[in-house]
């Protein structure tokens, strides 16, 4: 029966009366003047917080009977589990937006598919499950290596391998501009390599052009690359090998050998010849130095000739028969002095020099050996003649001076 229906005990049936019925809010009232102070009911604190949750989600506070309050604190309950569900994947989804991006990376961000940003290194976050991010490595040196069959300017075959080395400079370009870019950079490095290649005679690309292809090579797949919108900086090229076919190598390594020789050749002519050119430079200017100090040492003699000439034809003029006597003793003395003398004393008191190369007949006679000694008394009979032949010229010049003192 209803409180309000007649008959009834409405003080006992009130329900906001104090008579220790519930309240719709799921408290007790102290009736009777009862003042009890005592803690808080649990019950009464968790409907507080279902009916601040039901009016966050739409819900009804309370119920307006028994059976409709018992309904009404069973829908409650299931509110706040859905509610802490709620707080707490959210907590779960925020936690998942934070990632690190190391020092060597950078983090391309693509919202709902979309590119957003590159975010650089550090802790960042971002909305998980919206946001997409994709870590690319932009300091790592990258390696493809390329090798294959190609043709030469001259219509020659030519197996060349070479080393392409990489980064990935611009991250966003590199994750979606191209599909592959790796599959890119292979292309295009043929490309390159061919283009190269196809413009180099085969003796270039064998010997000393290397060098030169690897930078034309590098030049132009650099290009290809910005063509292609890739991201990709090259940071350089090698060529590991380039050689000829193996059909054909045996006879390429004679013709390589062959001109090695004679590069050798070359330069063991050019050893030699700097070593034989300066010292035969030398020996002309030695030469040179020394015919013109003869020259000047001639010069300076015939000048001092002349001028001692040119003094005595002076004293001549003043006295002809003294510097004649003069001349003939000097002659005389430069003649005997370099040449063997032998001094006889003449007779009839008179005395004169002769010279007589007695010890050139003495070398001669040494010099003959055996054979002289078996004829040395003719040897002795030939110097006794010669002796008595200068001393009869003597003898006939000192008489013939007799005569012209008379």
């Amino acid at each position: 029966m209803a409180w309000n229906e007649p008959g009834g005990n409405g003080k006992n049936h009130d329900p906001w009366s104090g008579g220790g019925d519930r309240n719709p809010g799921g408290g007790k009232r102290n009736g009777g003047g009862n003042n009890d102070q005592g803690p808080p009911d649990l019950d009464e604190a968790l409907q507080k917080l279902q009916d601040r949750l039901n009016g966050l989600f739409g819900g009804k506070k309370g119920g307006s009977g028994s059976g409709s309050g018992g309904g009404a604190g069973g829908k409650g309950g299931s509110f706040t589990l859905v509610g802490i569900a709620a707080v707490l994947a959210l907590v779960v989804w925020a936690g998942m937006g934070f990632y690190t991006v190391d020092q060597q990376e950078r983090g391309v961000v693509l919202r709902l598919g979309k590119f957003h940003s590159v975010v650089n290194p550090g802790l960042q976050w971002n909305p998980p499950l919206i946001d997409e991010v994709n870590k690319v490595n932009v300091t790592r040196v990258r390696i493809h290596d390329h090798r294959a069959l190609m043709l030469t300017e001259d219509e020659n075959i030519v197996d060349v391998d070479i080393s392409v080395q990489y980064v990935a400079e611009n991250p966003e370009l590199f994750m979606l501009r191209v599909r592959s870019p790796e599959e890119s950079l292979a292309q295009a490095a043929e490309s390159a390599l061919r283009q190269v290649v196809g413009g180099s005679d085969m003796n270039s690309i064998l010997t000393e052009g290397r060098q030169v292809m690897a930078i034309s090579v590098q030049e132009r797949l650099q290009r290809h690359m910005d063509t292609y919108e890739t991201g990709i900086r090259i940071s350089g090229v090698n060529v590991r090998n380039a050689q000829a076919p193996s059909q054909v190598q045996d006879a390429f390594d004679d013709v390589i050998k062959a001109r090695e020789d004679e590069q050798r050749s070359k330069n063991e002519a050019e050893a030699y010849a700097n070593s034989v050119v300066p010292e035969a430079r030398g020996v002309a200017q030695r030469m040179l130095e020394e015919a013109s100090a003869y020259r000047e040492e001639v010069v300076a003699r015939a000048n001092g000739e002349t001028q001692r000439f040119l003094a005595l034809l002076t004293e001549y003029r003043q006295s002809p028969d003294v510097m004649r006597e003069r001349l003939y003793i000097d002659t005389m003395q430069s003649v005997m002095t370099n040449n063997p003398k032998v001094l006889m004393d003449m007779e009839n008191g008179g005395n004169n020099v002769m010279f007589l190369p007695l010890d050139k007949l003495m070398d001669q006679q040494r010099g003959s050996g055996s054979s002289a000694r078996g004829s040395s008394s003719s040897a002795d009979l030939n110097l006794r003649q010669l002796n008595d032949q200068i001393t009869e010229q003597a003898r006939s010049r000192q008489a013939g001076s007799l005569r012209e003192g008379r």
